[in-house]
């Protein structure tokens, strides 16, 4: 090789010397693998180097200095990079020859090794021209000369113009030759990736940035690979799932869909540009799910019927790829929960809605939360807890919790059951023996409690039955009771609490008062053979209304009765003590019997049961005058009394003392509830709330006003509504009522020559 070329001198002329490096280029070019040794490529990259330089060696003193200098040497820089172009040319001229004759895989292959190899050789020639690319390529191209590049460029622009472009010309032979491998891949079929991803990078390569040819540019590979990739994907995928869908269920859809979706995303992984990724994709979810996303939403609701679990999550993957994809599903959802919970309580309620009044506060609460656990699992499960979801299951709960069979027109319904429910869990003969079950129970309550809207009826009830378990000592424990408290604390602040908290200071300051009223009677050496504890409970805070008529406190209490009453009025002058008589509880011996009994008596039964100390029977006019309790609840006190056998009613209006009265426990309860009590109940506490009602809507409209100072009508409403819902949903007639009330009561005023304008009055 050397000897058919010496390295010509440093003052060689340009044929001499383009011939030896010409030499050397192509062995690079073509013969790289069998070598080049280092003294043969040192020898080149002088000669290229001494030719750039040799203009300066030649010439004048004159020239060296001034303009003529660089007009040297671009001539010798520009002889060089012409060469080289002629040189790509030819060499690029044979290789394209070569592939005329190729097709598919084969001219893949082929392109591939070639320009594996040309690249390689490319890289090292530009080093060989090291030179030239740092002066005179840099000075054309700051000259503004862009069709100028550094020699590895150069190499690329010459493969791209008579290798790549004229390949692609016949029927773009070298992209279709890739698309029909993707799809024979697409088919099941197994290609030859590493062979893709080279002609795909060599895309990627041939674009050219001219103001920058370090940045990475693309147009190549978009306008020859990716737009015809992406719309062959589009066809293929528009045909395949038309086709698929009509021989296949909507559920073997849902894989097949996902399971491509994977495929391509791998795809991108392995031979394909990262830019891609997005287009292809994009397109793909168009053609797969969008474009089916009708049929999918209309098989949803056979999904939720059957608790496909995996399919709806499979539903819930898809569609959430597409815009405004799950909002069909979330309203269809609501729809869903809505409807069990409805049908929940139907059945339970039964087709005549005969059983409402029977209703069973544990059975109906039960039915909502199998409603609401199993939907609100589905949601974690299958829509993987997102928010729209939770928000159609809430807003479905809130919807069948507080309107439904059992409800009927009714409000108060659901938070009267609800209260009654939490009461039997905090009572003491409740079937969960473990605290933590409990708790358990306390949280599902919770559950529903969110869903209440009128939040201040449950409040009264649930404050009705706290003070009966406080009252007869029936409470689970304290610390359940503590627990409740400050979960419905959380869920609702302080203020809906504190009634609730005060009850429990009440019930520990009379304990106390009880033992130092002990304590005194025993000093004073009184004698005291009654048993006696007191609860002093304020009126504020109790849901207690004491008895409606007079009653004759019997001879064997009132001595005790007038201790206490001064005892206390000493320790608290000014204080009115209002007993109520209605709630005490007595215990009676028996002395008449052979067997001694201890009779658990409410204060009525007491009083009526005293009077036969002294009488074995007595008429319903002489227990009226006795006692005072009015006839129509003497004759229920009397009927109890009755049924236990205590007393005999055998005689229009007369009651007799039954002397053989028997009984197989030694204490024996006769304070039972009396059904107009528990009736009366549920009508007082309905009467309270709205009693209530008023007074917060008059509160928070003064509130509003004063922040405001005017207000016109319309938003004032709305202001209101959206204050006070947290705790109940206020009527709008109502409102307009307390509007009136205020106005009269002059804390407001209309706003003059307005007729729906308000101002506060300070």
């Amino acid at each position: 090789m050397s000897a058919a070329f010496p390295m010509p001198p440093a003052s060689a002329d340009l044929a001499t010397t383009w011939a030896f490096l010409e030499e050397g280029v192509d062995h690079i070019m073509t013969k790289l693998q069998t070598g080049v040794s280092y003294s043969k490529y040192m020898s080149l990259y002088t000669v290229a180097y001494n030719y750039c330089t040799s203009s300066k060696m030649h010439g004048t003193a004159s020239e060296a200095i001034g303009m003529s200098n660089r007009t040297g040497a671009n001539l010798m820089g520009s002889d060089l990079y012409n060469n080289l172009i002629k040189y790509f040319v030819t060499h690029l001229k044979g290789l394209r020859e070569e592939t005329e004759v190729l097709q598919d895989e084969a001219l893949l292959r082929y392109y591939a090794a070639e320009w594996s190899r040309y690249t390689t050789g490319a890289n090292y020639i530009n080093r060989l021209f090291t030179y030239l690319n740092r002066h005179w390529v840099k000075r054309e191209r700051d000259e503004g000369r862009k069709g100028v590049y550094p020699v590895y460029t150069l190499a690329l622009v010459q493969w791209k113009n008579n290798l790549f472009i004229p390949i692609q010309q016949k029927k773009t032979k070298l992209a279709s030759a890739i698309l029909r491998l993707i799809e024979a891949q697409r088919n099941g079929e197994t290609i030859d990736q590493g062979l893709v991803k080279k002609v795909v990078d060599s895309f990627v390569s041939l674009g050219l940035d001219d103001t920058d040819t370090n940045k990475a540019c693309l147009d190549i590979y978009k306008e020859h690979f990716e737009l015809p990739f992406i719309d062959g994907t589009e066809r293929y995928y528009k045909q395949e799932s038309e086709s698929f869908l009509a021989s296949s269920s909507v559920s073997d859809y849902l894989k097949k869909a996902e399971e491509r979706l994977r495929e391509e995303e791998d795809r991108v992984e392995r031979y394909l540009n990262t830019q891609t990724r997005k287009s292809l994709i994009s397109k793909c979810e168009h053609v797969l799910i969008r474009e089916h996303s009708v049929l999918m939403w209309e098989s949803f609701q056979s999904l939720l019927d059957f608790d496909k679990d995996e399919d709806l999550q499979r539903m819930y993957s898809l569609l959430s790829r597409i815009p405004e994809g799950l909002e069909p599903l979330r309203k269809k959802f609501e729809e869903h929960v809505k409807k069990a919970g409805l049908a929940a309580v139907s059945k339970l309620v039964g087709e005549a809605g005969a059983n409402v009044d029977a209703l069973d506060p544990k059975a109906y609460v039960d039915a909502l939360l199998e409603v609401h656990q199993k939907n609100s699992e589905t949601v974690t499960r299958s829509f993987r807890g997102e928010a729209g979801f939770v928000a159609s299951l809430d807003k479905a709960c809130r919807e069948f919790v507080n309107r439904n069979a059992a409800t009927g027109a009714s409000n108060s319904k659901s938070p009267e059951l609800l209260a009654k429910h939490a009461d039997l869990l905090l009572r003491k003969n409740n079937k969960l023996a473990e605290e933590d079950d409990l708790e358990v129970a306390l949280n599902r309550v919770m559950i529903l409690f969110k869903y209440i809207e009128d939040k201040d009826v449950f409040q009264t009830f649930y404050t009705t039955k706290l003070s009966k378990r406080l009252i007869h000592g029936v409470s689970a424990s304290d610390e359940s009771e503590a627990s409740m408290i400050s979960k419905l604390k959380e869920a609702c602040g302080f203020e809906y609490t504190n009634k609730l908290q005060r009850m429990f200071t009440d019930m520990s300051l009379s304990k106390d008062l009880t033992d130092s009223f002990k304590s005194r009677m025993e000093q004073n050496h009184d004698d005291m053979d009654i048993s006696f504890s007191i609860m002093v409970l304020g009126t504020n805070f109790w849901p207690l209304k004491p008895p409606g008529h007079e009653f004759v406190i019997p001879a064997e209490i009132l001595p005790t009765y007038d201790r206490f009453q001064k005892y206390y009025q000493m320790k608290h002058s000014g204080r009115k003590l209002t007993w109520l008589w209605n709630y005490s509880k007595n215990e009676l011996r028996t002395n008449y019997l052979n067997q001694k009994y201890i009779l658990m008596t409410s204060s009525f039964q007491m009083a009526v049961l005293l009077q036969y100390n002294s009488n074995d029977t007595l008429s319903l006019s002489e227990l009226v005058a006795a006692t005072s309790i009015p006839k129509e609840l003497l004759t229920q006190v009397l009927a109890l009394l009755v049924k236990a056998k205590i007393l005999a009613h055998e005689e229009t209006d007369q009651y007799d003392l039954k002397p053989d009265f028997r009984s197989k426990k030694i204490r024996v309860n006769l304070n039972l509830p009396i059904k107009a009590e528990t009736k009366a109940e549920s009508t007082d506490v309905l009467m309270t709330v709205d009693e209530d009602r008023k007074y917060v809507i008059q509160a928070t409209i003064v509130r509003i006003m004063k922040a405001r100072m005017t207000m016109k009508n319309q938003p004032l409403i709305q202001e209101v509504i959206s204050q006070i819902s947290q705790r109940f949903a206020p009527k709008i007639p109502d409102i307009k009522k307390a509007i009136d009330t205020l106005l009269e009561k002059e804390y407001i005023e209309r706003v003059a020559e307005t007729r729906d304008t308000f101002a506060y009055v300070a």
